[in-house]
This record gives C-alpha cells, structure tokens and sequence, in this order.
C-alpha cells in the first residue's frame, strides 16, 4: 500500500542522520530541474520493500513541469521513481558491487502525463503503474533499455483509453548520474496505442518513438502522454504508415524473441514417450533446460514480460545495434552475448523428423512478423513460454552457432527447439499464413501443415494453455 506525502526535506531539518547517498544523487539530479520543488508530492510505500512490502519503489516523486514554449513542450507531470538503482548501499535491497558499474539495476523509471485544464495536483495512478514495471524487474531480474516496449493490454489509468501499451526511452531531460553505488540512467515511460505498439514490434521501437517525437498530440520532442489521445500516429498521418513499411522492408524488425503460450511435440516419438515428448503434461514435468541453455535464452530473451492476467504477449526486443549489419545479412544466436553457443556437452543434441507447433492467438499473429521481419533479413526469433522451459527458435539458414542445420532442420537441446528455414520454405508459409493478422478467437483452432517438410503448427484457444486436460 502506497501513501501521499509531501517530500519532508529530511536532510534539511536534520530528521535522517545519513542521508541514503544514492537518493540523495538522484534528488540532486531533479533538484537541477526543478530548483523550485524543493518538497515536491511523493508516493510512497507505507512498508519499504526490503521490510517484506509489496512495492519495490520506495517513493515516486512527483513533479509539475511547465513545459517548453520554444519547443512546442506542453505543461504536463513528470515522474521520477526511487528504488530500481541501490539508494542505500547496505545490501538492504541490492548488492552492492561497487561504484564502476551498474547501481542496483542500473535505471531509474520516469513518466510524463499531460497536465489537463484546471488540475491542480498529479493523478496518482501512475505511480502504481511504476510501481507494477518495477516489480517485474525485481521478480524476473530482467531489466529495460531505451526502445523496448511493454505489451500491457489495458488502459494505463484503467480508463476506456485507446493508450494501453508502452515504449521506454531515455528521458529528455535527465542525465544519467554517477552515484556512490554505480550509475543511473533515466528510462521514460511512453503511452502508445495497440497500433504502435505493433508497428514497434514489426520494425523497432526507436523508430516509432521518433515518428511520435514529429506529432505533438502523439508527444512531442518530450514525449508526453496524453490519455486522451484518440487517433493513432497513422490516423494524425496516413503517410507515416508508409515509412514503417519501408523500415520494415529495409531494415526488418530488431524484435529477437517473446515470452508466448506455446509448446511444441517431437511427431517422430510416440505420444507417451515422456523422455522426449514436450506436450503439456500435468504431473509430468518436462526436462529442464541446461543452465547453458538457459542462459543462452536469456540473453537473446532479456526481455520477457508478463502482466497481469491477461492474456499479454509481452515482447524482448534486441537490446543492441550491430552496426556490422550493414554490410551482413549474418546473425547469431549469441549476437547480444559475450558466449558462443555450442553444444553442451550433457544435453545431446536430437535431430528430429517431423515437428507439431501449437501457439495462442497472439503468439500466431506474431509469425509472419518472425518469418518476415526476421527471417528474410537473416536473423532469429524466439518463442519463449511462460508455462514452463519449452522455447522455440525459428532460424534462418544465414544465422551462425545454431544447432539446426539444413540436413537436420529440427533439432532439439532439452526443451529447447530449434528450426531452420530456407528462405523459399519462409516465402511459401508467408503465403499460406497470410490469414493471422486476424484477432478473432471465434476461429480458432487453425491448422496448417506442411507434410513435405514434415511440419505442422496450430493456433490454439488460450484455454488449451491455461487447462491442460481440457
């Protein structure tokens, strides 16, 4: 449970002998934005995360900006969160490592709201949303970089708003600061509508956020979100659509992987070959992963999100630009790793025969974005589940270090799937699963099979997922 309070200017009255030298860089950092909001109104959480509370945010200050008329910047709420990098430095809540590297997690999250006509103080809701991130980095330990984008699947002040997805990029204003426990940046949270969001996974979110930066109902230079915004960029700007198409073209989609409802069965085994079958089983519990294999997706999947109940399909988006790839359609698999990835040498790898791939709705809608966006430019894509340690890695035949080859395009570590495809092989599916940009569950399942290559795949109700026996 969180609290409304003014900040009490601790420090300055003397109540907190030490000060925390970490709250007290990033307070410095907002005092060099708003040196007239010395207290300004924080949300706070009544019991500290590291007291067995809830939040792991420790406060979220609240700030009025008055905007910049030379820019076009409306007026509009900035919030900054407390609690993601190390305040304290004790081990209370992060290790401390050092002052060379990352604090705690490295970043501090901020959001900024529009001010609306006649509103005095800030709406508080976004300080739970805050609040809610923060919590899934705490809980997956997977943390945010400038150009990802969060698949939330609700208005983001659960209103009837069309904004109900996020972007993060660096905060205009703030400057990454050195701390005593390490460096902290400043990550914004920006509100996009279901359409940007899908352009942002089809291409990348870097380039929709500067699309929005152009339209100042959409956010402006400063990317201020504005919950009652009602067209998309593409509606403000038809021609818009036109430039994600050809960045799509071009430059195809930097989406390397998401967390799906998703498993995958050997078809050359028997059904009740339980050393190798990957079906959903109750009481049955796959093999896991290698911790090789593991770490291996999570690099490539540093991503992966789930929230709420919903049936979220939250996305990982590549992490960094090689600007090798200009001049190679090449990638890897440990493209964002330092570790090569070679077969472990306890996890035999399995070549199979014939494969049966079973997704929900919007998994599936997500293929031709892995067929298209991924593999025609030469890369990879993963489906990670969030049921359980099954992955699928589709792989084109110009990604290095993958073990599914052209002669054996299955193949399997544990749990984990790989399958390589020709470029003609992509071309055909593109063609026959034209049909999945659709939304409509009333139609499912969808059944498309291959049996030249030996290769079926379903799209499946979320109910089978969520019920195994039904």
């Amino acid at each position: 449970m969180d609290e409304i309070r003014p900040n009490s200017g601790a420090q300055a009255h003397g109540l907190v002998p030490l000060f925390p030298p970490g709250l007290q860089a990033i307070y410095g950092e907002c005092r060099r934005l708003y040196p007239d909001q010395a207290n300004p109104l924080q949300v706070t959480a009544i019991v500290k995360y590291w007291l067995g509370g809830p939040d792991p945010l420790d406060y979220i200050s609240m700030y009025r900006n008055m905007g910049c008329p030379a820019q076009d910047v409306q007026e509009h709420w900035h919030y900054v969160s407390f609690g993601l990098s190390d305040l304290y430095g004790d081990n209370r809540v992060h290790e401390f490592t050092g002052a060379d590297g990352a604090s705690g997690f490295g970043f501090e999250l901020t959001f900024r709201l529009k001010r609306e006509e006649g509103e005095t103080a800030p709406p508080t809701w976004p300080a739970e949303l805050m609040q809610g991130l923060a919590r899934y980095v705490f809980q997956s330990e997977n943390t945010f970089c400038s150009g990802d984008h969060v698949s939330w699947h609700s208005p983001l002040d659960n209103s009837e708003s069309r904004i109900q997805h996020m972007l993060l990029t660096e905060d205009p204003q703030m400057h990454p600061i050195q701390t005593p426990f390490g460096t902290v940046s400043f990550l914004q949270i920006v509100g996009v509508c279901a359409e940007e969001l899908q352009a942002a996974q089809q291409w990348n979110g870097q380039g929709i956020l500067e699309l929005m930066r152009g339209i100042r109902i959409a956010g402006g230079p400063w990317l201020i979100t504005d919950m009652r915004r009602g067209e998309t960029i593409f509606e403000i700007d038809p021609h818009l659509q036109e430039r994600v198409d050809q960045g799509i073209e071009t430059e195809g989609s930097n989406l390397s992987g998401v967390s799906a409802k998703c498993v995958w069965d050997d078809l050359s085994r028997p059904p009740d070959d339980e050393e190798d079958s990957r079906s959903i089983c109750i009481g049955s519990q796959p093999r896991r992963l290698s911790n090789k294999d593991t770490e291996q997706i999570r690099e490539t999947l540093r991503k992966g999100l789930e929230f709420n109940s919903k049936s979220a399909l939250p996305p990982i988006s590549g992490q960094k630009q090689n600007h090798d790839r200009a001049q190679s359609r090449k990638d890897s698999l440990d493209s964002e790793s330092s570790a090569a990835i070679v077969p472990h040498e306890l996890v035999r790898t399995r070549q199979l025969e014939s494969v049966h791939l079973k997704f929900n709705q919007e998994s599936g809608t997500l293929l031709p974005l892995c067929l298209r966006g991924r593999l025609l430019h030469g890369r990879h894509f993963t489906y990670k589940s969030i049921n359980g340690d099954t992955a699928i890695t589709f792989v084109s035949t110009g990604v290095e270090g993958a073990f599914a080859t052209e002669e054996h395009p299955y193949a399997a570590h544990g749990p984990w799937l790989q399958i390589l495809l020709t470029e003609e092989f992509v071309e055909q599916m593109l063609g026959d699963l034209h049909e999945l940009g659709s939304q409509d569950e009333a139609k499912l399942p969808k059944e498309y099979s291959w049996p030249e290559k030996k290769l079926k795949i379903s799209i499946l109700p979320d109910s089978v997922f969520d019920n195994p026996l039904q």
